[in-house]
């Protein structure tokens, strides 16, 4: 038990390292991305003590060169994962009884490590294996990863901290213990510091995990379970394991001993899962914790009275960096008709300069979708854009598979609010935009908060404070985060709290402390040091 009361070093994000030409970090980028772009990675199911390869695998390709194998990953057979649970609730009892300070230090060692000798090398896994810009890979696998760690310690600290009153002659405490089994982490393939946190958070309040990585996430996988390593997590805390999806998920929610699943992905898989908890139900051992963030279809809407190069920055940056792949990127906007054609002017330059091509070439704005199967979702929306006589591709439409999986940034302008670009979560490089009357600014909120059944980010753009207070009412419920005159992308860990409703989850927002409240069942413990000895009440007298 601690013998002191600890102040943790205070959270601070993470300095964004410039790269620029002749900058040190950018030479150790690029040397780490040539070594392990020519060399093959064998990446292991990590089972307890084991790293387990069980010749059942599948290549990892770089999206902008996909006939390039740069690694392989083992898949995971039923038994494997039966292994991975078993092997979390060995380590469970140990885990759960260490010292909380002892906890904080292996992740704040790994925030360091991440920080300094490890940088290069995160950066370089998610720029090959995710296909990202050199700044886009620092801004997620390194700073914002780090964030995480960092400021998750200070947000548990606090957690324990909170104590309730005591009255006269009794002393009140409360306590946070780990949920009681063990906890399932499923993560996508576009951001790296959303794999690493969501096992991360909940072994840091001391749960177990099982965690599956994205297929398409395995190169920087593998590096965050080799810094988890060296900074001393112990063996069986957290298990990465990959495979059949619906296999490994069936068996870890049939077990009694599941308590909870933290999942970011797609909406359909998270209502199945969810779904499957309930069928369930009757086979835990305590009511499991379900926390998702899910799908998006991220908003910007701008007042007549905005700045046009505002509006089209924002739009440039927040519907088109890292190729759209966020969840919290641009993919409709609804513009004006005074200041459309400015707008759309600087778009046509803006896009028209964006280079596109290898991570490895700094130069590069944009580079691939990550997968055949988005690119081939992305071309059908674009030919079926161009054949429609409500919508109109203004800028970019080009597609090409034959090296890398390449769509060009895409502007579509449709004179239907609904059309299906204006709703379906395409998930790539295609902005759609309505341009309204600007008298009907108003009715275009309410179709703005209609029109879409999720709620994960938005923005409204305006120099009149009124419109602005009017839309951040009119919008309430249609975005867990809302910007105002900025873009709908770039949440920081501590700053802007990330998580959504309706049809984009839970809204249990990654980076604070409501986040890892979910993974901790509070004890309430009353001391009374003079009990009474007569069981008679004044009022009998």
């Amino acid at each position: 038990m601690p013998k002191g009361i600890y102040n943790v070093p205070k959270a601070i994000n993470e300095p964004v390292k410039a790269y620029a030409p002749g900058s040190k970090e950018r030479e150790q980028v690029l040397a780490a991305f040539k070594e392990m772009y020519n060399s093959t990675t064998d990446v292991p199911l990590y089972i307890g003590s084991e790293e387990i390869r069980t010749g059942k695998t599948r290549t990892i390709n770089p999206p902008f060169d996909h006939k390039k194998v740069v690694g392989v990953f083992h898949d995971a057979e039923k038994e494997h994962v039966e292994k991975a649970i078993a092997a979390a609730l060995a380590a469970k009892k140990k885990w759960a009884a260490l010292s909380w300070e002892h906890r904080a230090s292996i992740f704040l060692k790994a925030a360091e490590l991440l920080a300094g000798p490890y940088r290069a090398k995160i950066n370089a896994a998610t720029m090959i294996g995710q296909a990202k810009t050199v700044h886009q890979a620092e801004i997620d696998s390194a700073c914002e990863f780090i964030d995480f760690l960092r400021f998750n310690v200070e947000f548990m600290t606090r957690i324990y901290n909170e104590q309730p009153i005591s009255s006269e002659g009794i002393w009140n405490r409360m306590e946070h213990r780990p949920l009681e089994g063990f906890i399932y982490a499923i993560t996508p393939f576009n951001f790296t510091a959303i794999a690493g946190n969501l096992p991360a958070s909940p072994a840091l309040m001391g749960n177990v995990v099982v965690w599956k990585p994205s297929a398409t996430q395995m190169l920087s996988a593998n590096v965050i379970m080799e810094v988890f390593k060296l900074a001393g997590l112990p063996d069986g805390v957290i298990n990465m394991i990959n495979g059949s999806a619906g296999m490994l998920t069936e068996t870890i929610i049939s077990s009694p001993d599941f308590a909870g699943v933290h999942f970011t992905g797609s909406t359909g898989v998270f209502n199945d899962i969810w779904a499957g908890i309930g069928k369930n139900i009757s086979k835990y051992k305590t009511y499991p914790r379900i926390v998702g963030e899910t799908g998006g279809k991220d908003f910007v809407i701008a007042h007549p009275s905005s700045i046009p190069a505002q509006v089209a920055t924002a739009l440039s940056r927040g519907a088109f960096e890292y190729q759209g792949q966020k969840c919290s990127a641009a993919s409709r906007a609804y513009i004006p008709q005074s200041i459309w054609p400015e707008v759309k002017e600087q778009m046509v330059k803006d896009l028209a300069s964006f280079k596109m091509g290898s991570p490895e070439d700094t130069t590069n704005f944009v580079s691939a979708v990550i997968t055949e199967g988005s690119f081939d979702k992305l071309a059908k929306a674009i030919d079926a854009a161009k054949a429609s006589n409500e919508a109109e591709v203004v800028i970019g439409g080009g597609y090409d598979k034959s090296v890398g999986w390449f769509i060009e940034p895409t502007v579509i302008v449709t004179t239907n609010p609904k059309y299906d670009t204006m709703e379906t979560e395409l998930f790539g490089p295609v902005l759609t935009i309505y341009v309204y009357e600007d008298a009907k600014w108003s009715e275009t909120l309410k179709l703005v908060d209609e029109t879409s059944p999720y709620a994960l980010t938005g923005a409204i753009f305006s120099q009149d404070r009124y419109a602005i207070e009017e839309a951040t009412k009119a919008l309430e419920n249609a975005a867990g985060n809302f910007y105002i005159n900025d873009k709908p992308t770039g949440a920081v860990v501590g700053q802007q709290p990330f998580g959504g409703a309706r049809a984009s989850g839970t809204n249990d927002k990654a980076g604070s402390v409501l986040n890892l409240l979910r993974w901790v069942s509070p004890r309430t413990i009353k001391e009374t040091f003079v009990p009474p000895t007569d069981y008679r009440y004044p009022f009998l007298g």
